[in-house]
């Protein structure tokens, strides 16, 4: 009976792996990016079939302990497809971020620029009122992930626990060899992480130079409540990220110097609770670490191309900056929402989706703005990121000018806000 059953198994499987199976668009990488991706697009043309592979099954992707700034232009896009809806309980407004610089042993850490919650909520909406609208949320990933696979299932994508392991292109189609068999699809989308491997595979060169920092992700719980206000402290080894969380909780984004990080990372609890209350400080009372810590190397990384014919990168496949605006996610969300309006587009047009002339289009709309924050953020760290005496006088000198402009002020939560010229229209809470 046993052996019946594992010649049973073997057989279904040289048969899954034999079976080749079609989707307009297939994306590889389940998290929010591609996820995204796959509902807006079904949402916008439920005639185009979209399938997800994601090598992680649902439970591991379900477990990530990490949080999330959502800025508000992404808020309405995940309004307009019907998933904020299922996460906004759960969701912390950002009311007010200051910015500090300092150095470690500094006794005080003076306050340079501050920015309010002051996004007026008629920007987002097409009614009128004093409402003000918070510039970001900070959300766990799990529950937005959740949410996303939930919304994905109601629309027809197909989500699947598999790894590609090669494609090839064609002229009308393009083959894609997963471990359980091969698909086919007329546009495969690798929205498979910094370190995409779909992205060497196409041949698709990047821009990248390490930082020799790393970033420590770590949940503490405090005392006393944080007010939604978010503080980002420049210390010489790099930025200190506070984010807030639902109830008496906080996120932390910590940038290290790659040997004191790997040191902090191997301490015991005790002593990491120690570095940690130095940099976070007794505003909020005592501090507790909830969950584990994370760590994993910062750079720069910019793909040359983000489109070949038949092939789009998409998220940290095409994109990975520093952690210091709080940025990385939300480019991805653009991504997404460029993408799929080109697609639907395109789709409604009667053009081929997976042709080169129809993806370039997303290339160039998305470039320019890839770029820019690529060297934003590469330039901030670069010139925060240090204890020289007369670049602290110089940023700080700036820092001041510009908590001191109203209009300039206003640009920057606009940027952060995710709002600009060119935005795509889920971003802006409208249907494709």
């Amino acid at each position: 009976m046993a052996q019946a059953s594992v010649k049973r198994r073997s057989s279904e499987k040289a048969a899954a792996k034999a079976e080749t199976r079609d989707a307009d668009v297939l994306v590889a990488g389940g998290g929010y990016v591609g996820l995204c991706i796959g509902v807006a697009i079904r949402d916008a043309a439920p005639s185009l079939s979209v399938t997800v592979v994601d090598p992680q099954p649902r439970e591991a992707i379900e477990k990530d302990t990490r949080a999330s700034a959502i800025a508000a232009a992404a808020t309405r896009m995940l309004e307009r497809l019907g998933i904020w809806q299922e996460v906004a309980d759960e969701a912390q407004p950002i009311n007010e971020m200051i910015v500090t610089d300092s150095r470690l042993s500094d006794a005080t850490r003076p306050v340079f620029l501050t920015f309010a919650n002051d996004v007026p909520a008629e920007a987002w909406r097409g009614d009128a009122g004093p409402a003000q609208a918070p510039f970001a949320h900070m959300l766990p990933n799990r529950l937005l992930v959740k949410a996303l696979r939930k919304k994905a299932s109601e629309l027809g994508v197909r989500l699947l626990t598999d790894q590609v392991d090669g494609f090839v292109a064609g002229p009308a189609r393009v083959d894609v060899d997963l471990a359980s068999g091969r698909y086919t699809a007329r546009l495969l989308v690798a929205a498979d992480g910094v370190r995409s491997k779909l992205r060497d595979l196409a041949g698709i060169r990047t821009v990248h130079w390490p930082y020799g920092q790393m970033g420590i992700v770590v949940t503490v719980a405090h005392e006393r409540p944080h007010e939604g206000r978010a503080e980002e402290h420049f210390l010489p080894a790099g930025p200190f990220a506070i984010l807030p969380l639902k109830g008496n909780r906080s996120s932390l984004v910590w940038t290290e110097r790659e040997a004191d990080a790997r040191r902090l990372m191997e301490v015991d609890d005790f002593s990491f609770e120690l570095e940690l209350e130095q940099r976070f400080g007794h505003k909020l009372g005592s501090i507790k670490v909830e969950g584990p810590r994370r760590a994993f190397p910062l750079g720069l990384t910019l793909a040359r191309d983000t489109v070949r014919s038949r092939f789009a990168l998409a998220g940290d496949a095409a994109h990975g900056i520093h952690p210091i605006a709080g940025q990385g996610l939300n480019l991805g969300f653009k991504d997404a929402a460029a993408l799929a309006e080109v697609i639907v587009d395109a789709h409604r047009l009667g053009l081929d989706i997976g042709s080169l002339g129809v993806l370039e289009r997303y290339q160039m709309w998305r470039r320019f703005d890839t770029v820019q924050m690529g060297v934003t953020t590469d330039v901030l760290n670069r010139l925060f990121s240090n204890d020289n005496g007369l670049l602290r006088l110089v940023r700080d000198t700036g820092l001041g000018v510009v908590d001191r402009l109203p209009g300039l002020k206003r640009h920057f939560v606009d940027q952060a806000a995710g709002r600009g010229s060119g935005t795509p229209r889920l971003l802006q809470g409208e249907a494709i």
